[in-house]
């Protein structure tokens, strides 16, 4: 049986140690200082785009790495920042544009963007966070969901940011037993089904947080093992093809059945 809760535990226990080791990786960690002594040199967007090892950490740091490419977008992000309620970022259904052009607010702050904690080592901080649950993905894709959901629990006020990311829709759905096919529904009928299950300001407690991201790894794993039976060949004569969700491992159900979110 796949393990996401038991690697979930493992990690986010001592969150500060995990973040630590991944901090002291020698990749990471030189990519890091090189970050933290060169971006107070930036004092224009056009210094920031034009050194590619700073401009492209940043990017990483705020989930954005598939971005880095397209100069020109982001340039209207940051050239437009986020004080006015039309600014190019805010209009944009993916917040992760919002929080990049706060961190490194060029409109607001000019040449005094890149001297702020939010540029400086909130970015670093992100990048860390980043780097560990990329490398958790690479080895279970459920696991960077669980630590990605529980990075962005406590600011999901809205059924709506749920459904722009989705990462967080497919924690969600999985954590629900909804089928993704939900997805080419009504935005506004699937909302609904959020709200009429979850209370939002649950994910403002931690504990509720963990237990709902626990929901969501045993889920994920139940999913994972049904799919590998179903479709491994070997398993399939091993088992007989008559398994099914009804032959789940005893212990798997006795986890779900433990790990109940209620509203």
């Amino acid at each position: 049986m796949l393990s996401t809760i038991a690697d979930y535990t493992r990690l986010t226990k001592d969150m500060s140690k995990s973040l630590t080791q991944v901090a002291d990786e020698p990749d990471v960690s030189r990519d890091t200082d090189y970050f933290l002594s060169h971006i107070g040199n930036v004092k224009t967007i056009d210094d920031f785009l034009g050194d590619y090892r700073l401009y492209s950490y940043a990017m990483k740091a705020y989930g954005l790495s598939d971005m880095t490419y397209a100069k020109a977008f982001m340039r209207k992000v940051l050239t437009e920042g986020v004080s006015a309620k039309d600014a190019f970022a805010n209009q944009l259904s993916d917040s992760r544009y919002k929080e990049f052009a706060t961190a490194f607010n060029f409109a607001a702050n000019g040449a005094n963007a890149t001297s702020t904690t939010a540029a400086t080592t909130g970015t670093a901080t992100q990048y860390v966070t980043q780097t560990m649950e990329q490398n958790a993905g690479d080895q279970n894709e459920g696991l960077r969901l669980a630590l990605y959901f529980t990075r962005k629990a406590s600011s999901i006020t809205s059924p709506y940011q749920i459904l722009a990311d989705k990462a967080l829709t497919q924690v969600v759905q999985t954590a629900m037993g909804w089928s993704p096919t939900i997805s080419s529904s009504d935005i506004d009928m699937q909302a609904k089904m959020i709200t009429d299950k979850i209370n939002l300001t649950d994910f403002q407690d931690s504990t509720k947080v963990t237990k709902f991201v626990q929901r969501f790894a045993a889920m994920w794993d139940a999913t994972q093992a049904q799919s590998d039976t179903s479709t491994n060949p070997a398993l399939v004569l091993i088992t007989g093809a008559s398994t099914s969700s009804a032959s789940m491992d005893a212990g798997l159900l006795t986890t779900l059945q433990n790990i109940k979110f209620n509203r």
